[in-house]
Parts: C-alpha cells; sequence; structure tokens
C-alpha cells in the first residue's frame, strides 16, 4: 500500500471538511449578527464604521438608495475583480458571504421600527453594536469564510500596491469611516472608531478564546533551582530548550513552562526571588494540548 503524502492544499481541504455542518451553521448565525448590528446600531444612528455596508449608510445619505442593495451591487462587482485579479481559488471564500450578509440586511432592515435605539446614548449603541458585529465577524472568520466588500478590496491592494494587509485595511476603512465623519459629523466618527476597536476585540476572543494560562520562557543562572521550584512547588511541568546567546555565543538554557493563570504570581515571584537577574517572558496561551 502506497503512502498517501499530503500537500498543503490537501491539509487546508481536509480542515474544511472537518465538521461541515458546524462550519455552515457558525457562517450563516454570524452573518445574521453582523446584519443586525447594522440594521440595529449603525443604521438608524449614522454610524459609518467602515467596510462597504458603512459606504452604503453614505450613499443613502446622499442619493437614498437601499442599504442592501448598494452591498449586494458593490460585493459582486468586486467580487468579478477579484476573480481576474485574485484567481478562483482566493475568491471562492468570499462569494458566500458576499451574497448572504447583504440578504441578511434586507430581511431585517425593518427590525429597526420595532428594536429602536436612536434615542439612547450613543456610547451605549458603539459598545452594544460593536461586541455584536465582532462576534458575528469572529464565527465568520473561524468557519473559514468572509463577508467579501473590503476584504476584497484589501487583498487586491496588498498584492498589487506591494504593501501589507494592515496597511490596506487602514486605507480602505479609514477612509471610509473619515468620509463618514465628514457626511454626519465628527463626533460620529469618534464613536465609529470605538466600534472599530471593539469588533477587533470581540474577533479575536472568538477567534482565539480567552486565555487562561500563561507561557514562560525562562533564562536563568539557577536554572536547577527554577525547574524544581515549578515541578515540586507549583506541580507543573517544564522544557528544556538548548540554547546560544546572540552577543556572546554562549551556550544556555531556556525553561519554558505554561501555568494557569492564577499561577502566574506564585512563579513569577518566585523567579526573581530565585535569580534577581535571570530573564524571562510571558505570552498567553490560549490553547494547551498533549502532556498529562
Amino acid at each position: 500500500m502506497g503512502l498517501k503524502i499530503l500537500t498543503n492544499k490537501n491539509i487546508i481541504t481536509n480542515i474544511y471538511q472537518h465538521h461541515k455542518v458546524k462550519r455552515y451553521t457558525q457562517f450563516v448565525f454570524g452573518c445574521l449578527l453582523v446584519a443586525l448590528a447594522f440594521n440595529i446600531f449603525y443604521s438608524p444612528n449614522e454610524i459609518v464604521a467602515g467596510g462597504v455596508s458603512g459606504l452604503s449608510l453614505v450613499m443613502k445619505h446622499f442619493f437614498g438608495l437601499n442599504s442592501s442593495y448598494f452591498i449586494m451591487i458593490t460585493n459582486v462587482v468586486l467580487l468579478v475583480i477579484s476573480y481576474f485579479v485574485l484567481g478562483k481559488e482566493t475568491t471562492k471564500a468570499s462569494i458566500l458571504g458576499s451574497i448572504l450578509f447583504p440578504i441578511f440586511v434586507n430581511l431585517t432592515q425593518g427590525l429597526s421600527t420595532y428594536i429602536s435605539f436612536q434615542q439612547s446614548e450613543l456610547l451605549l449603541v458603539a459598545i452594544f453594536g460593536g461586541l455584536l458585529q465582532g462576534f458575528g465577524a469572529g464565527l465568520i472568520f473561524k468557519a473559514g469564510f468572509s463577508t467579501g466588500g473590503t476584504d476584497i478590496l484589501n487583498m487586491i491592494m496588498s498584492r498589487k500596491l506591494k504593501m501589507s494587509m494592515g496597511q490596506a485595511i487602514l486605507f480602505t476603512d479609514g477612509f471610509i469611516v473619515l468620509l463618514g465623519g465628514f457626511v454626519f459629523g465628527f463626533n460620529k466618527l469618534m464613536y465609529a472608531l470605538i466600534v472599530l476597536y471593539l469588533v477587533s476585540f470581540a474577533t479575536d476572543r472568538i477567534l482565539l478564546g480567552i486565555s487562561n494560562c500563561k507561557a514562560f520562557y525562562i533564562i536563568t543562572s539557577e536554572d536547577k533551582r527554577v525547574k524544581d521550584y515549578i515541578i515540586h512547588e507549583l506541580k507543573h511541568g517544564v522544557t528544556i530548550f538548548q540554547a546560544k546567546g546572540g552577543y556572546d555565543l554562549e551556550k544556555q538554557n531556556v525553561l519554558m513552562c505554561v501555568v494557569p493563570t492564577k499561577d502566574y504570581f506564585k512563579l513569577k515571584e518566585g523567579i526573581h526571588e530565585i535569580d534577581p537577574k535571570s530573564f524571562f517572558v510571558v505570552t498567553d496561551s490560549y490553547e494547551v494540548f498533549g502532556g498529562e
């Protein structure tokens, strides 16, 4: 029997085949939440938080265009451009979101008649709208999809203009948000910036989860004592790496361990007590697999 070697493309295909029903459920629910955030919080209060949906509010203000129709038409145009510029495979991941999101915007746009926050404090509108959109966007990205729109434009700019995705996002969304500020007033611009931050925060929490552990990377001349302290006092495992200093090329050990957040202080202070001259780096550890 021959040995099957997985290519990178096969690996991605296999990943997307797992839990297909769960992925599509997350995706559809995520699109619905983003549409609800737009229709309940942003559109009635004229908060332009970037993207094609934000641009649709400007178009609605000047020309009275229906937001869902504008989003759909713009997304389709960008999909066609993406097909010729980015290729079929890259475009495929954006097709469903580009069509489903404006459909949900159209289906839910009447809800603002029954659920109205127009008389509410705009700060609360920005907070709840940003968290709702971020939660929905996180589900969409976690399922391996996108809602198209400016995501496509950002990828095209990144490839053709040789800029990073971060720079492209800053340029496109920044331009749309700034345009919204000129049209609807700069106090709305400040709330839009709050929305953007909360969307980013909530999306990361959905994608990465909440960090319950901390990973320590420790360089110390008292590596044996630190190792014993972690194993016998804190009851956690330790991995030892052989390393070499970049400046003096001196060989040294690097201790790596992952501890629950509740033990962070005890380990941090314990290292200082054992070796005040120690050097260590602490990072959030979102998932830990393996071990006993």
